[in-house]
């Protein structure tokens, strides 16, 4: 029976890593369609979000037949927990980050109003949380997780210089306003996939130690 509880809790954990991952690869199409004007790139952001929808069902209904069939206690419930809680924090990222590519594509009918050089950051800065999350729950890591929540502070920080910016720009040039909104709500759309990530980070230590942060 413990044999069968660890396939079960191992493969529910990995599918919930993949379904991260899944997220992971839709941030560099999102980044294409944004920044360099690939509009016809949407629909590919559109088709993996589906995936992650899809896995968020299967992934929530296997973590209730884990609870059911094996009655887990202690961290093998905490992982359980982690995962159900977490399911809905990813499928939220996956949403933003088509919420940017929605926005890239609206945005790559007419000139640029300016390089996107700090969501090319957020963009790349959310790429290597992501990385660094997948990390710290496979190898159950408390202080790789506490790593993710530093570098959304950056994102976070990324976030507020653009957003003074775009109201440079408003500022400067009515005629800007519309341009500098949408980019105003790209910038906000990665600042919630960086908050997301962040929930599930800080669940980690109490998976692992049983101990919530003071």
């Amino acid at each position: 029976m413990r044999e069968a509880l660890d396939t079960d809790l191992r493969n529910v954990l990995n599918s919930a890593l993949n379904m991260l991952g899944t997220v992971e690869r839709m941030l560099p199409i999102a980044g294409d369609v944004l920044l360099h004007a690939r509009p016809e790139r949407l629909e590919e952001v559109r088709a993996i979000d589906r995936e992650v929808d899809a896995l968020e069902v299967r992934l929530e209904a296997e973590c209730l037949r884990i609870i059911a069939l094996h009655q887990p206690v202690a961290r093998d419930l905490r992982l359980v927990a982690l995962i159900l809680k977490s399911l809905s924090d990813i499928e939220r990222m996956g949403d933003y980050v088509v919420h940017v590519a929605q926005d890239g594509a609206e945005l790559a009918q007419a000139p640029a109003l300016k390089r996107y050089v700090n969501l090319a950051r957020m963009l790349g800065r959310l790429s290597e949380m992501s990385q660094n999350l997948r990390t710290a729950i496979a190898d159950r890591d408390v202080s790789r997780a506490e790593a993710t929540l530093r570098m959304d502070d950056e994102v976070d920080e990324l976030y507020e210089q653009t957003q003074r910016e775009l109201v440079t720009y408003m500022l400067e040039d009515p005629r800007h306003i519309s341009k500098a909104l949408t980019l105003m709500r790209v910038g906000r759309s990665l600042e919630r996939v960086g908050d997301h990530m962040e929930n599930v980070a800080e669940r980690v230590r109490y998976w692992v130690t049983g101990q919530r942060e003071g």
